[in-house]
């Protein structure tokens, strides 16, 4: 009996420690429910996209899904790349790269993907086959993929920001940021700028376009540790060493909320429906309407055994996947996937034959990487400035007056009264002069050689008569 009762206490421990709990007010009492009773009581599919993953070898471990949140990308630091459809729980590849992996990137598609080893950055296939390494691009700790303009952003450990067309395979752009180690990354998908956060608590935006920050904002005192921003690209939320998590509004660059949080949140990642979800050593913590309005404690938390290395939200899915040192957690979050997907951006659903398809479209429509900048807008407006203002600019900073003509007006004729329309009428009544004066010589001769043939007999001795 005491052993059956020290078990029973076991068990009832450890559902304590890896139960979520979804809090909600009613009146004065406050429900909590477990991811293992609403796992129990939502349909079956959705049951069966609450699991976990034991993988406690190649640990601590980083995640990413694609677009279409189909396909799940796991890498271990020791090592271990693996590739899941998550749904119907495939295992499309598992390989080991033999060497340390700090970050893993899905590409445009599900065929593609990103992996910044050790000492250099490799492309694979979704076989798990290698296509190229990359040496330019060493010692990589963060990547960002933009989906629209083809190009994988990645920053390294000596303060590098390097950009990598992957539809040509060449490097466009690369900057030294003189910022230190850049382990904070993360991209604004409404104008495609990525977002630095640095050890001296300020995040800088970026453009391949660029060789310095478009802008720098001062979020904390201390050290950046994490920073996300919304699906819409209105919101950004930073968090760092001083324990408080802040959200600006990145369209005025102010500070909208700020709250405190006990061990200081190490990752960061909104959801399409604007959930906000915070790593806090072994729990996670997802706020709700946090941007908006403050909010005095967390829409949902989940309590795991050992600390969280990476999350991200599923796109399109009320899914939230988890990494740590013993492999992955996919748990339920009511309300945070986007029901209604376009097909023709992202469809989780595509065949071969659709995927190909959308891919070279993709890359026709291609967007180049000079257009990217902090408002995407101003590339469709018209420059109001006058040719008076310009040369006012120009005056100001040569310091003199510049001598320039006025600008006259040519007069450009069209139709018959153009310049070559009126040449050829001159090449025609030259053309008629000469043929009247040939006309005439040749009349003058005849009429000279009739005359000779009229005219009467003469001898040589006629000469000497008189006229």
């Amino acid at each position: 009996m005491k052993q059956a009762a020290e078990e029973a206490a076991r068990a009832e421990l450890l559902l304590t420690e890896e139960a979520g709990f979804l809090e909600a007010d009613e009146g004065e009492e406050t429900s909590k429910i477990s991811q293992h009773e609403l796992a129990r009581n939502v349909d079956i599919t959705s049951a069966q996209k609450y699991f976990e993953l034991k993988l406690d070898q190649f640990g601590p471990y980083r995640l990413d899904y694609t677009r279409n949140g189909r396909q799940l990308l796991i890498g271990g630091q020791k090592g271990h790349l693996a590739s899941i459809d998550w749904v119907t729980k495939k295992l499309l590849f598992e390989i080991n790269v033999m060497e340390s992996i700090r970050e893993v990137q899905w590409l445009h598609l599900e065929t593609m993907l990103a992996v910044a080893q050790k000492k250099w950055l490799y492309i694979y296939d979704h076989q798990g086959t290698e296509l190229h390494c990359v040496k330019t691009f060493n010692d990589v700790l963060k990547m960002e993929f933009l989906p629209y303009h083809f190009l994988l952003a990645a920053s390294n450990s000596f303060g590098y920001l390097k950009y990598l067309d992957i539809s040509v395979g060449k490097e466009i752009a690369g900057y030294q940021t003189k910022c230190g180690r850049l382990n904070v990354m993360t991209q604004n998908p409404y104008n495609a700028i990525v977002h630095m956060g640095h050890p001296n608590g300020t995040v800088t935006m970026w453009s391949p376009n660029m060789k310095e920050p478009l802008a720098k904002m001062i979020c904390h005192p201390t050290a950046i540790r994490s920073v996300a921003i919304d699906s819409k690209g209105l919101y950004m939320a930073t968090s760092g060493q001083d324990r408080i998590l802040k959200i600006f509004d990145i369209r005025t660059y102010k500070p909208l909320q700020a709250y405190k949080i006990g061990l200081g949140a190490s990752e960061l990642s909104f959801s399409q429906r604007g959930l906000l979800a915070a790593a806090v050593g072994n729990v996670v913590e997802v706020y709700k309407d946090c941007c908006t309005s403050a909010v005095d404690k967390a829409y949902m938390t989940h309590r795991c055994t050992w600390p969280i290395s990476d999350l991200k939200f599923c796109p399109f899915e009320d899914v939230i996947g988890l990494t740590h040192s013993k492999g992955f957690s996919s748990l339920l979050i009511p309300g945070a996937g986007e029901p209604n997907f376009d097909s023709l951006e992202a469809n989780p659903y595509h065949s071969k034959r659709q995927r190909q398809q959308w891919e070279v479209k993709a890359l026709l429509e291609k967007i180049q990487p000079e257009l990217i900048s902090l408002d995407p807008g101003k590339i469709g407006e018209m420059d109001k400035v006058t040719m008076e203002q310009r040369f006012k600019e120009r005056r100001e900073y040569l310091g003199f007056e510049e001598d320039r003509k006025g600008f006259v007006p040519k007069h450009r004729l069209k139709g018959r009264s153009s310049a070559g329309n009126r040449q050829h009428r001159k090449q025609k009544v030259a053309d008629h002069l000469a043929r009247q004066k040939i006309k005439a010589s040749i009349n003058k001769t005849e009429q000279k050689h009739n005359k000779d043939e009229d005219s009467e007999y003469t001898s040589a001795l006629d000469r000497f008569k008189k006229k």
